[in-house]
């Protein structure tokens, strides 16, 4: 099944989600935590299921779609992923001995960090980190132009910069 092909039936969304799911629910962890994740992800293939006959493929990639969808379910938890970077923030956690990857999520700075950043440049930032997307597939997701997209990340780029300035440095 190609991008562009309908998928208006059980057999070809199964499809779908078999290859979409592990990629919508990482990005869903990444904002919400594991325990949300598995919920949030599957209730995304649930939308799409239900929305699936509105899919218009002239207007975007399936992928992207998908995306966007998680991302207006992410909406919904903003009040509880806000109150994880707080508490991400608050805790003392020792530093783990290896990855960058690692060190940056267990970095309470960060967590305070992205608390601080809007919605908009919240979405953008993690969209391109978490859910590898690109400019043009953050834009259709979130239902933006790709031109908000770079000025979100910019911006965004630019307040957390002090934070993970001495990670770039530490390897």
């Amino acid at each position: 099944m190609t991008e562009a092909a309908p998928v208006a039936g059980v057999e070809q969304f199964t499809e779908v989600h078999d290859r979409h799911f592990a990629e919508v629910y990482r990005y869903v962890a990444g904002r919400l935590g594991a325990q949300a994740a598995e919920d949030v992800a599957a209730e995304t293939f649930l939308v799409a299921f239900d929305r699936r006959k509105t899919f218009d493929p002239a207007r975007g990639e399936l992928r992207a779609w998908l995306f966007g969808i998680a991302t207006n379910l992410v909406s919904r938890h903003r009040r509880k992923e806000a109150r994880h970077y707080r508490a991400l923030s608050r805790i003392e956690v020792p530093r783990p001995l290896e990855g960058h990857e690692n060190r940056v999520v267990m970095n309470g700075q960060l967590g305070k960090a992205l608390s601080r950043l809007t919605s908009g440049e919240r979405d953008v930032l993690l969209l391109v980190a978490l859910a590898d997307l690109g400019y043009a597939e953050v834009a259709e997701a979130l239902g933006i132009s790709p031109g908000t997209v770079g000025s979100r990340l910019t911006r965004a780029r630019k307040k957390l910069a002090p934070v993970l300035a001495p990670e770039a440095t530490d390897e």
